[in-house]
């Protein structure tokens, strides 16, 4: 115990320390600089959840000023870029963590919960469709079959049971079911060749399931802004947040030049990837206090053979290993990047300390606070299955990974796959009350100031597929005396706002048929 309160007061007396310079610091900046400039809404970071916030904010609110900081020369290269993230568009048609089976039977409530949250993704998406906002989906969505796969008699039970319980509920509608060798064979003559004939296999799919490349679809909503007015700047890091008054003092660093510029906004926005929690943790809310970030990285297996790509079509997810995280099932990929057909396999976890793939390898240490050090400690101690997961995973060399990759296609050679690091993710470890102290979080967490003048958005899965989902959420969090006047327009872009579709299957039917021909999913 003497060793756990002497490394608690180190730390403490460091943090404090730290405050005390940062404070020194930014009465010094407040002196010797001037305001760059005023902004209504300042966006942190070029990925996904900043463009989809930014568009929604200049539909509402047309006459608000928006800048965007990007610390990389270019929107979308982190966890947005499409090589970074396995672009599926996550409605739990076939992902079967979403799923899980407890005390016997399939629990579907997850599945639906993103599911429905997917199909306001499809109605937004679709209305910047119309307005000229994305005037060709087809550079960043394609229809693409997702598939559920079970091999040996454990499996092929519950994808049974699986495909049972969701079969004849509205938002899954189509989805079929076999364990006939032939109609497999058919469908993924990739996963056929070299398996045994003996080999127990099961599938269940939907022709409805699409694929995203999240990076173009970013860089039309930012095309866009840029068009009406909104000020881009890439190469820019923010390196401080400070109050200032009822207002938010941004200090501002240009990495190439390294020229400083402070702005002032009404509303923050930190879509930073991994990079949040260090910028809320900057901000001094106290909403952020307790929260840590465990990083893990990740690797795929990406074909380079043209002739084996063209014979695969779908996206095809099996069961996650024994301690492995949600985000590790694995999953056999077609990718549809910049107009060409890609196919890959993964994720195999890695881990670095960084938070993103191009950061520091002191973000993690860094992030590490009196305030959150007993969360930290207390995860690291109840998460030791996911330790030794991740030290196995590490341990692997290229030939292991192809012996994984030959589970889902036996004839796998290895000189047609070639091993690429995938992006970096915070996973989100939350403060709890009671002895445990902290909990490990495998979806996203939105973090808003009690009175909404800034938010943050943590973690990783669903991710990007939900944006639009999520920046609803910062809507009803930070501008809710806004919400009723803005009610009207809202629903013209998402019209399930506010309406259950597991609960109507007219509407739900309607929106589909809709969103299918807007963005030309039914070509």
């Amino acid at each position: 115990m003497r060793c756990f309160i002497g490394l608690t007061d180190s730390v403490a007396d460091h943090e404090e320390a730290e405050i005390l310079r940062e404070i020194e610091m930014s009465d010094s900046t407040n002196n010797a600089t001037t305001i760059s400039d005023e902004v209504d809404v300042a966006l942190i970071g070029g990925g996904v959840m900043s463009a989809t916030l930014g568009a929604m904010l200049r539909t509402l609110e047309s006459g608000w000023s928006q800048v965007v900081f990007e610390r990389l020369d270019a929107p979308a290269e982190e966890s947005s870029s499409p090589w970074n993230n396995a672009g599926t568009g996550h409605s739990a048609l076939c992902e079967l963590n979403y799923t899980p089976e407890v005390n016997g039977k399939i629990e579907i409530s997850k599945a639906i919960g993103v599911n429905e949250k997917f199909q306001l993704s499809r109605q937004f998406w679709a209305y910047q469709v119309n307005e000229g906002v994305l005037p060709t989906p087809r550079e960043w969505i394609n229809p693409v079959p997702h598939v559920s796969f079970g091999q040996g008699d454990d499996q092929i039970a519950y994808l049974r049971k699986r495909y049972d319980r969701l079969v004849n509920h509205p938002l899954f509608p189509n989805m079929e079911y076999t364990e006939d060798r032939a109609k497999f064979d058919e469908l993924l003559p990739l996963m056929a060749e070299g398996r045994p004939k003996t080999d127990k296999v099961a599938i269940s799919w939907t022709e409805g399931g699409t694929d995203i490349n999240y990076g173009a679809l970013t860089k039309q909503f930012l095309f866009d802004a840029q068009n009406k007015g909104t000020e881009i700047r890439y190469g820019h890091e923010v390196t401080k947040l400070h109050r200032d008054g009822s207002k938010w003092k941004l200090t501002v660093k240009n990495r190439h030049t390294g020229d400083v510029s402070v702005f002032r906004a009404n509303f923050v926005f930190v879509g930073a990837g991994g990079m949040a929690l260090p910028l809320l943790q900057k901000a001094r809310i106290p909403e952020i206090r307790g929260f840590g970030g465990f990083p893990v990285s990740g690797e795929w297996l990406r074909c380079t053979n043209p002739e084996i790509v063209e014979r695969h079509a779908a996206k095809v997810y099996g069961k996650a290993s024994v301690g492995a995280p949600p985000m590790s099932v694995p999953h056999l990929d077609t990718r549809v990047i910049d107009g060409e057909k890609g196919l890959l396999f993964g994720p195999y976890a890695g881990w670095t300390p960084k938070f993103l793939k191009q950061g520091s390898w002191f973000d993690l240490p860094k992030s590490l606070k009196v305030t959150n050090l007993a969360s930290m400690l207390s995860v690291g101690v109840k998460e030791l299955g996911l330790t030794k997961y991740l030290i196995t995973e590490l341990m692997k060399d290229k030939n292991a990974k192809m012996e994984s990759l030959r589970e889902y296609m036996p004839n796998a050679k290895d000189e047609d796959w070639e091993l690429v690091t995938a992006g970096q993710r915070v996973q989100v470890i939350k403060p709890v009350v009671g002895p445990s102290f902290g909990s490990l979080e495998f979806g996203t967490t939105l973090i808003s100031h009690l009175d909404g003048s800034i938010a943050g958005l943590l973690g990783a899965s669903p991710g990007a597929s939900i944006a639009p989902a999520a920046m609803l959420e910062v809507l009803e969090r930070c501008f809710g005396d806004r919400m009723i006047e803005w009610g009207d327009k809202i629903k013209e872009m998402m019209p399930s706002y506010g309406v259950k579709l597991a609960t109507n299957k007219a509407l739900f039917t309607e929106m589909w048929d809709y969103t299918q021909s807007t963005l030309q999913l039914d070509k």
